[in-house]
């Protein structure tokens, strides 16, 4: 079966890199010159089988619907599933009446900025304010000042931050705890788990510094078992799609579950329509189930078989250019990546790469490169991650040092 991945980043370079293990013809669109098979040529025009969306913004705009009105089988929801992640207010109403625990929040637009700050003086301390729409990860402040929470809110309703995206925000009262982000593949009826990863949304060791889209990720999450995977799936996933399914939405594609392991159980802290990225870049590689027939499945709407992972360990750190993700240089030539994938256990996905005019891969984006380990354990997949690292550089390369560290060492 010939599939098409639409995308660019390292989440479709990894679904490219295992779906081209059934034998079958990939291309991605579109793609990046680091990642085979790209093309420019546009997802309506691609003669495949089976098209896989990887970005949320081509799913928030539409894209699977008109495939499918094309008769083009499609793995990834319509515009009306994928509002999940496109309006934060819509799916904490769909999480409310599905009984989903989540955080006690509300939803404000740009005219009741009063009524959004009473609302945040009613909170215990920790503020949550998040943009109602799309923001490439980054829409969101978490802050235990008052003062900073109503800046924020200023900020975000009158257009200054995030533009039209934060119009209408959320404002959530703050969770504590580790987060897990765990995966399903739907066909619109059931859900299956496809695997579980801890992921880093600040820019510096130690979670400091500004949010991003991701600067690593790790599987397995030790302290994460069968049980608590369960439970996620019977109060979260399991919930959210039947109340899909009552509001009129055939959901097929991935739920990413973003969690917060609070001291009452797991509560929801979003949900995304998408694989994780870079979290994807670590599960993907373990995987030893065909994802052609499991993709193929879903998107028929009728999922038989399980994915099947491997008991080894991933870890995924990502390379970001100079000035990320406030403003990223971009034009530097990168060297190094041939070097780091002779190592054993490496893989380097390419996101944010582009070519010079002496076909030299260059940065063309925030996150450029992911440079994914892979081990017996997680210590293993650690040290692996990092030497391929080592092995990589351009000018004002930045990498987080302490992904996976500590539950490197817990195990």
């Amino acid at each position: 079966m010939s599939v098409c991945v639409v995308g660019s980043g390292g989440r479709e370079h990894a679904l490219a890199n295992v779906l081209a293990r059934s034998g079958d013809e990939v291309v991605v669109t579109p793609g990046n010159p680091g990642i085979p098979g790209s093309t420019l040529v546009p997802p309506d025009d691609v003669d495949a089988e089976l098209f896989v969306i990887g970005p949320e913004i081509p799913l928030v705009d539409g894209l699977a619907d008109r495939l499918r009105a094309q008769g083009k089988l499609v793995f990834g929801p319509g515009a009306d599933g994928a509002r999940l992640e496109g309006s934060k207010a819509w799916m904490k109403a769909v999480l409310v009446g599905a009984g989903v625990p989540t955080a006690a929040h509300m939803a404000f637009t740009a005219d009741e900025h009063e009524a959004a700050l009473a609302f945040l003086a009613t909170l215990p301390g920790l503020y949550v304010i998040k943009t109602d729409g799309l923001a490439a990860g980054k829409g969101v402040t978490v802050t235990e000042s008052l003062p900073d929470a109503r800046q924020a809110v200023a900020a975000f309703l009158s257009g200054e931050a995030f533009g039209d995206a934060g119009r209408t925000i959320v404002i959530e009262e703050g969770m504590t705890g580790p987060e897990l982000s765990v995966f399903a593949a739907c066909d619109g009826k059931q859900a299956v788990v496809f695997g579980s990863a801890q992921d880093f949304k600040r820019i510096d060791d130690g979670d400091v510094g500004a949010n991003t889209g991701g600067m690593g990720s790790y599987t397995p999450v030790p302290e994460v078992g069968p049980d608590l995977i369960a439970t996620v799936m019977d109060t979260c996933v399991e919930p959210t799609l039947a109340a899909l399914r009552a509001r009129g939405v055939d959901y097929r594609g991935f739920l990413y579950c973003g969690l917060m392991l609070t001291p009452d159980g797991p509560k929801v802290v979003e949900y995304n329509v998408r694989f994780g990225d870079p979290e994807a870049q670590a599960i993907l590689p373990l995987l030893d189930s065909d994802l052609v027939a499991l993709l193929s499945q879903a998107a028929h709407g009728a999922l038989r078989d399980q994915p099947v992972f491997s008991r080894d360990a991933a870890v995924c750190v990502v390379l970001s250019s100079e000035g990320y993700p406030q403003s990223p240089r971009t034009g530097d030539v990168i060297s190094g990546i041939d070097d780091a994938r002779d190592l054993a256990g490496v893989d380097v996905l390419c996101a944010g790469v582009s070519e010079d005019d002496r076909g030299r891969l260059v940065t063309a984006g925030g996150r450029v490169l992911n440079v994914v380990g892979r081990g017996a354990d997680l210590l293993t997949a650690r040290t692996v991650a990092y030497d391929g690292v080592a092995h990589i550089g351009w000018p004002g390369m930045h990498y987080r040092n302490d992904i996976a560290r500590s539950a490197a060492v817990a195990m």
